[in-house]
C-alpha cells in the first residue's frame, strides 16, 4: 500500500485525532502516503437534542461507514468511547491506541471544585452518565444539556450560560487546553465513560493488510482494559440512551474492573467492581455486568 486514506469528523478534536494517527503512521512507514478525508456526521449536525433522542453515539460512524464502504476511505479514525459496543459485520477495530486521561474535568471561570459551586449552580453536560454521578454528589444543581465540539462548550461556559461545564481530560489535553482544567473528577469517585481516553482505529473485517499496517500503533494493554469496560457494556445492553460508566485497570497479569449504572433524573447510581485475569477480558466484563444486574440494575437500564 503506497496511499492510505483516512476518514475522519470534521470536529477540531477528531481532526487532531487523526493527524495524531497520521503522524504515528508516517514515522512507521516513511514510504507511505496518507490523505485525511474529513466527513460531516449526523451526530456533528443535530446539536438541538440528545444524543439519547436521536439515536445514540452510532451517529458519529455511519458516513465514515459508509466512505470505506463506497471506496473513498480505508480507515477511520474515532474516540473508542463512541463506537458502538458491537459493529456491523463488514467492520472491526484495527488497533486501538495507547490509553490517555480516561477521567472527566470540570471546568469553571470562577469554581475550583464540585463542592465549591454554590448550591443551585447550572452546570453544563449532555452525558446522561455524567448527570446521574453529578446529581449523586450533588442534588442541588441544575444540569442543563450541553451539546457541540469542545470549543463550542467552552463558549457557552464563557459566556455565563453555566457556572461549570464537565468535558472529557483527553479532549482538552490533546487541544492544548490542560490550563482550563479545574479538578479531574477521577476514579473510584466519579467514573468515565467506557474506553474514555482511548483512540480506535476502524477498518474493514477482510482486510489483514490494514490490520497488520495498524499494529505498530496497537496499545495490548489498553486493549485489554477497554476490552473488559466494552464488554460489560455490551452485557448491559449499554447505549448513550443509559447512564453507564465503567474503568478498567491492569496490574500484572490481573485486570480491576469497576461498573456503575444510574439513573439521571435522581441520582441513583448501583456499582459493582471485580478482579480477574488479564487473559480474559471478557470474563470480567459479563461478571461485573451481572453483579450490577443482581443489584437491581436491570430496573433503570429498562431490562
Amino acid at each position: 500500500m503506497t496511499l492510505l486514506r483516512i476518514a475522519t469528523r470534521q470536529s477540531p478534536l477528531a481532526l487532531w485525532q487523526t493527524e495524531h494517527v497520521a503522524d504515528l503512521l508516517r514515522r512507521q512507514h516513511p514510504d507511505l502516503q496518507i490523505e485525511l478525508v474529513p466527513l460531516s456526521t449526523r451526530g456533528d449536525e443535530i446539536l438541538d437534542r440528545s444524543l439519547a433522542t436521536i439515536g445514540g453515539k452510532g451517529l458519529f460512524l455511519k458516513e465514515l461507514e459508509e466512505a470505506m464502504l463506497d471506496g473513498r476511505a480505508d480507515i477511520a479514525v474515532h474516540s473508542m468511547k463512541d463506537v458502538p459496543m458491537a459493529l456491523d459485520a463488514p467492520f472491526a477495530i484495527g488497533a486501538i491506541l495507547r490509553r490517555a486521561d480516561p477521567f472527566d474535568a470540570l471546568v469553571s471561570v470562577h469554581f475550583q471544585r464540585i463542592d465549591a459551586l454554590p448550591e443551585g449552580a447550572r452546570v453544563g453536560t449532555s452525558s446522561l452518565r455524567r448527570q446521574a454521578q453529578l446529581r449523586a454528589r450533588r442534588p442541588d444543581l441544575h444540569i442543563g444539556d450541553l451539546r457541540g465540539n469542545v470549543n463550542t462548550r467552552l463558549r457557552k461556559l464563557d459566556e455565563g450560560q453555566f457556572d461549570a461545564i464537565v468535558l472529557a481530560c483527553a479532549g482538552l489535553d490533546r487541544l492544548g487546553m490542560h490550563e482550563r482544567i479545574r479538578q479531574r473528577l477521577t476514579a473510584p469517585d466519579f467514573l468515565p465513560a467506557v474506553a474514555q481516553g482511548a483512540i480506535g482505529i476502524e477498518i474493514a473485517a477482510d482486510r489483514a493488510d490494514l490490520k497488520s499496517l495498524l499494529q505498530g500503533l496497537h496499545d495490548a494493554d489498553t486493549a485489554l482494559c477497554v476490552g473488559a469496560e466494552r464488554a460489560m457494556n455490551l452485557r448491559l445492553h449499554g447505549s448513550c440512551q443509559v447512564p453507564i460508566a465503567g474503568y478498567c485497570t491492569l496490574d500484572d497479569d490481573s485486570l480491576h474492573l469497576t461498573g456503575l449504572v444510574g439513573r439521571a433524573e435522581d441520582g441513583h447510581c448501583i456499582r459493582a467492581h471485580a478482579f480477574g485475569s488479564a487473559r480474559d477480558p471478557q470474563a470480567l466484563g459479563d461478571r461485573v455486568a451481572a453483579d450490577l444486574l443482581a443489584r437491581g440494575a436491570g430496573a433503570l437500564l429498562g431490562i
